[in-house]
């Protein structure tokens, strides 16, 4: 699995676990609707980690749970 897919699945996962829209969360996060959107559909194939960083922040979240997750053990490298 690419990054970027594995980013797209973890958003969608913390909305539906947080019961919000990928648009609430980027209210939330202080983020355009577009950023989230990008990263939801899979548009961007190269997210800033500071657009992670924002992201959990808005939720109270530590980085490490960001990533704590199964769908980043087995990323492939895009060289």
């Amino acid at each position: 699995m690419k990054l970027a897919d594995a980013i797209s699945q973890k958003i969608e996962k913390i909305c539906i676990e947080k019961n919000i829209t990928p648009n609430k969360l980027a209210s939330i996060c202080c983020l355009t609707q577009s950023t989230i959107q990008n990263l939801v559909v899979g548009k961007s194939r190269n997210p800033k980690l500071l657009t992670i960083i924002r992201i959990c922040e808005g939720l109270n979240m530590p980085l490490k749970d960001f990533f704590d997750d199964e769908l980043f053990s087995k990323i492939e490298r895009e060289d």
